[in-house]
């Protein structure tokens, strides 16, 4: 009896490859053995597939069947491999049409009784199977409005395992998926709702602009919280290729909704002060699961109380802010997450956090002691950082400052600026710009360059803390419309990292 080939994918964090499933049905006792690193579920797929097969009204071959996934070498994991491990059983068995079969990938889970049932990580399991050239994918029908967002594929839905093996015998037509629906601004938390706070304001733009790194202290209630919720929807929309990358984490993580899993929309991801590091940047058992900095990828990862978040997990980000992903290794290989996203850390001055600083009853070691968890390199890698003083009375009732679409046009003309300056050289913004290339081909004036210079001579800053200054001033520049930032946008971007530079020069 010939061979039966189907094909599915297996999913490495956002990375597919598309994996070849051969069954061999020969002579022996009944029984179904896998080879090809199965995990746990995949090993349990043997009796699912079975029963999903009998009670679809289709016969299962009563002798030996050897089903082997290759690359053999290549870890499988989960329950995605069921529709195309059934598949190419009934291939060897001469009860589907091979021409159809070959030309398409085959994804989703079986139950008992032969539905087919969603898995997650479909969106990047569609799109490996479009790189790598195959012309159909059949997907749970639930799945459809994500599987949909890929183009240039043919991509099918399926209820039942019976409606699959309808369709590879040509006796009936799937489900094929609608348009895709773009993202929904909330506009239920706009800009202007925050009260006074200017400097603060000024630097959200200014973070929005350049996708800068941001830190907000001051006491209580001052707006810190507000402010970090509405840097998302200052922001631009996603282009449809970062609205990919996203949507494919998070669909990995099974954080999509079912009705409109396109991410079009800058992402807000707040994870709580006792975060683990593992739910920070990803882990788990098994092949590891997508944390919140990639879960917050092209979009914002607001840390609040950060000075009460572990010393550890705080640490944990140097790598993602510095590669802009993370590589996680774990029992069944290593995961790769993209995790370039804008990082806002907010906290209190002090552990006793009092609305006015002349109320504070902390003892001066624990007041250096609170925010001492937060160590010099990351602290470096933060591009603004703001000290909020509590809100004038006037301010509260009277001042209306200006709105987040007001300050979203700004932000987009700014980020189109940077846009195409650096268009050669594959940058979107100026937070990626290389320091190496500040520094030579993109240098600045001698003039603009002299407080950076002064700067670095007394220790204020470091070699990251300049290269972190110019892509500051240079954001400050596309705000202003101006083509090359001279000695007052790196004043401003100084000043954002020290208070000594707040007229200019070191004081």
């Amino acid at each position: 009896m010939p061979l039966g080939r189907a094909h599915s994918v297996a999913v490495t964090g956002v990375d597919g490859q598309v994996v070849e499933i051969e069954a061999d049905i020969g002579r022996g006792l009944p029984a179904i053995h896998l080879v090809g690193l199965p995990d746990t579920a995949l090993q349990e797929a043997r009796d699912r597939i079975r029963a999903a097969v009998t009670n679809s009204e289709e016969e299962w071959p009563d002798s030996r069947v050897i089903l082997a996934l290759s690359p053999a070498t290549l870890p499988k994991v989960g329950s995605v491999y069921d529709l195309a491990l059934v598949a190419a059983v009934l291939d060897a068995a001469n009860k589907v049409q091979r021409d159809r079969l070959r030309k398409t990938v085959l994804l989703g889970e079986l139950a008992l009784d032969g539905r087919l049932r969603s898995v997650r990580g479909i969106l990047p399991a569609v799109l490996a199977a479009k790189n790598a050239g195959w012309a159909t994918v059949v997907v749970p029908e639930s799945t459809l409005p994500e599987a949909g967002l890929v183009g240039g594929i043919e991509i099918l839905g399926a209820t039942t395992l019976r409606a699959v093996l309808g369709w590879l015998r040509g006796e009936r037509q799937l489900t094929s998926p609608d348009p895709p629906v773009p993202g929904v601004r909330d506009n239920g938390a706009d800009l202007s709702e925050v009260a006074g706070q200017s400097e603060a304001r000024w630097a959200i733009e200014v973070a929005a602009a350049g996708a800068h790194h941001l830190m907000l202290t001051g006491p209580p209630g001052i707006g810190k919280t507000m402010l970090a919720q509405r840097l998302p929807g200052v922001l631009p929309p996603l282009t449809a290729r970062e609205s990919l990358e996203v949507t494919a984490i998070h669909s990995v993580a099974g954080t999509l909704p079912v009705d409109r899993p396109m991410i079009d929309i800058p992402p807000f991801i707040a994870p709580h002060h006792t975060a683990s590091v593992s739910s920070l940047v990803g882990g788990g058992s098994g092949m590891a699961k997508p944390g919140a900095v990639s879960r917050a990828h092209r979009g914002v990862l607001f840390l609040d109380e950060c000075a009460e978040i572990g010393t550890k997990v705080l640490e944990a980000l140097r790598t993602p802010l510095e590669d802009g992903e993370v590589r996680i290794s774990r029992r069944d290989g290593v995961a790769r997450y993209p995790a370039r996203f804008q990082m806002i850390l907010a906290a209190n001055p002090c552990p006793c956090a009092p609305a006015r600083e002349a109320d504070c009853v902390c003892a001066p070691t624990a007041r250096r002691k609170y925010l001492g968890k937060l160590s010099g390199p990351l602290l470096d890698r933060v591009d603004l950082r703001v000290r909020m003083q509590s809100v004038a009375a006037g301010a509260l009732i009277d001042e209306v400052g200006e709105s987040t679409e007001t300050v979203r046009d700004r932000v987009a003309q700014a980020r189109a600026a940077a846009r195409e300056r650096w268009r050669e050289f594959g940058w979107i913004t100026n937070a990626e710009v290389p320091g190496p290339a500040l520094r030579q081909r993109f240098r600045l004036s001698k003039a603009a360059l002299d407080p950076v210079e002064r700067a670095l001579r007394r220790g204020v800053i470091t070699a990251r803390g300049a290269d972190r200054a110019l892509r500051v001033a240079w954001s400050v520049a596309d705000l202003a419309g101006v083509d090359v930032p001279g000695a007052d946008q790196v004043a401003t971007a100084l000043a954002f990292r020290d208070r000594g530079f707040q007229d200019g020069g070191v004081q």
